[in-house]
C-alpha cells in the first residue's frame, strides 16, 4: 500500500496542522504534552472548536454533517491531531451511537440527536458491562420492563467512562427475560438527568476517577427512545462494537508516545549511560516500530472498506489486540527507560499546576500512572481473550 502523499494531500495536511496551532488552547495542548488530566471543559471546548471549523465528523455520512473525507484524509488528520497534542475526541457520541442510530435509528431519532452530538451539546457515555457481565456481555441483567409508552428500567452497569460527565447514555437492557441471552436484548437512549439514576465514582489503580458504576431505579425511559426494534438490541450493539473496537488501536497516539520514548531513553539521567545506546533495549524500540506500521496497514485497509461505505467488520477485532497490547508494550518501555524515578509518584502530579515534582525530571510524574491506567486496554471493548476467539471463528473460519 502506498502511502505517498499527493499535492493536494500534502496541502490538506498543512491545512490541518495550521489549523490546529491556531485554535488549540494552549493551556489544552501543554495538559495534552505534559500527560495532565483533561477535564470535561477542556474536552467539550475543542469538540466545539473542530465542530465549527466542520471537521467533528470525520466517520460520518455527508448528509449528516459530516466531513466527506476519503481515507488519506482521515489519516491525515489523525496524525496531526495526535502530532499537534490535541485532546482525543470522547468517542461514546460521535464514533459510536450516532452511527447506530444513523443506520438503525427512526428519522426522530436522527433528527433529535445527530446535531446534538456533532455539536458537543450533549455528551454521551456507554452502558454495556455490567457487574458479572463483562466479557460475557449477553449475560446482562439491567431489565427495562414495559408500562405504556415508557420503559421502567432497574439495574447497574459499571466501569463507565466519564459517567460523571454524560448527558445521555446509550444502554444495552433486558427486555425479554425469558428468549435466549442475545435475543431478549433492546438498545435504549436514557438521559442522564432522568430521576432514579445515580452515579458512583470507581477510583482506579493510578488513582485517578474516570469509570463509574450507574445505578437505575425505576427510571422511566420514553418507549420512542428505543432504537429499532425490541430485542433487536444485541445486533445494534455488535454494529456498535465494529466502531469501538476500529478506534481503540489509537496508533497515531502510540506513534507520537514512542517519539516521546526516544526522547527520555536518550536522555543522561544522573550522568549515566543513555539507555538507548543500549543493544537490547534498542532491539525492543525497533520491534515495537515494527509492530506499529504493520498495525497502520493493517488500518488502512479497514479505512479502506469503511470509507466505501461498508460497516467496520470483525477484522477490527486485529486491531483492537494488536493497537492495545503496543500501547501496553510503550508504557513498560517507558518504565524502563526512566527507572526509579517512577516508582514514586502522586495523583497531584497529573493535575495543571504542579509543576516541580521533587524527585527526577518532570516529565518522570506521568509514566507510572498511564502504565497502571493503560492495564485495562486490553479488556474493554471484548477482552483480547474474545477477541482471539472472534478473529478465528470469523476471520481464519477455524
Amino acid at each position: 500500500m502506498d502511502l505517498a502523499f499527493t499535492k493536494d494531500d500534502l496541502a490538506f495536511r498543512d491545512e490541518v496542522r495550521s489549523f490546529i496551532r491556531d485554535n488549540l488552547p494552549p493551556e489544552i495542548k501543554r495538559k495534552v504534552e505534559k500527560g495532565l488530566h483533561t477535564t470535561k471543559e477542556d474536552h467539550i471546548t475543542w469538540q466545539k472548536i473542530l465542530h465549527k471549523r466542520g471537521w467533528m465528523g470525520t466517520n460520518w455520512p455527508v448528509k449528516y454533517g459530516g466531513t466527506g473525507w476519503n481515507i488519506t484524509q482521515r489519516f491525515i488528520f489523525d496524525e496531526e491531531i495526535a502530532n499537534g497534542s490535541a485532546p482525543n475526541v470522547i468517542p461514546f457520541g460521535p464514533k459510536m451511537v450516532a452511527p447506530v442510530i444513523w443506520t438503525f435509528g427512526s428519522e426522530e431519532q436522527k433528527a433529535r440527536f445527530l446535531p446534538r452530538i456533532l455539536a458537543t451539546d450533549d455528551l454521551w457515555v456507554q452502558g454495556y458491562s455490567e457487574p458479572g457481565s463483562g466479557s460475557d456481555l449477553a449475560s446482562l441483567r439491567t431489565k427495562a420492563e414495559r408500562q405504556g409508552d415508557y420503559y421502567i428500567v432497574n439495574g447497574q452497569k459499571t466501569w463507565t467512562t466519564v459517567g460523571h460527565w454524560g448527558d445521555w447514555i446509550f444502554c444495552l437492557v433486558r427486555t425479554d427475560p425469558k428468549a435466549k441471552q442475545q435475543e431478549g436484548i433492546s438498545f435504549l437512549l436514557i438521559d442522564m438527568k432522568s430521576p432514579g439514576i445515580e452515579v458512583h465514582p470507581i477510583i482506579t489503580i493510578d488513582g485517578g476517577h474516570e469509570v463509574n458504576s450507574v445505578f437505575f431505579t425505576d427510571v422511566k425511559v420514553p418507549v420512542e427512545n428505543l432504537v429499532g426494534q425490541e430485542n433487536k438490541g444485541w445486533t445494534y450493539a455488535k454494529f456498535l462494537l465494529g466502531y469501538e473496537r476500529s478506534g481503540t488501536a489509537a496508533i497515531s497516539r502510540s506513534k507520537k508516545q514512542v517519539e516521546k520514548l526516544k526522547a527520555i531513553a536518550k536522555a543522561e539521567l544522573d550522568g549515566g549511560r543513555p539507555l538507548i545506546d543500549q543493544p537490547n533495549f534498542r532491539e525492543k524500540l525497533a520491534s515495537l516500530e515494527v509492530d506499529i506500521m504493520a498495525l497502520q496497514y493493517t488500518e488502512l485497509r479497514s479505512l479502506s472498506a469503511m470509507s466505501a461505505g461498508q460497516a467496520p467488520g470483525p477484522e477490527v477485532s486485529l486491531q483492537k489486540v494488536k493497537g492495545t497490547e503496543i500501547q501496553q508494550r510503550i508504557t513498560e518501555l517507558m518504565l524502563e527507560a526512566i527507572g526509579y524515578y517512577a516508582n514514586p509518584y502522586s495523583q497531584e502530579w497529573l493535575h495543571a499546576g504542579w509543576n516541580e515534582p521533587p524527585i527526577g525530571p518532570d516529565y518522570a510524574a506521568p509514566i507510572a500512572p498511564r502504565y497502571f491506567n493503560v492495564r485495562k486496554t486490553s479488556i474493554y471493548g471484548g477482552s483480547n481473550e474474545i477477541q482471539r476467539n472472534i478473529i478465528a471463528k470469523m476471520v481464519l473460519g477455524l
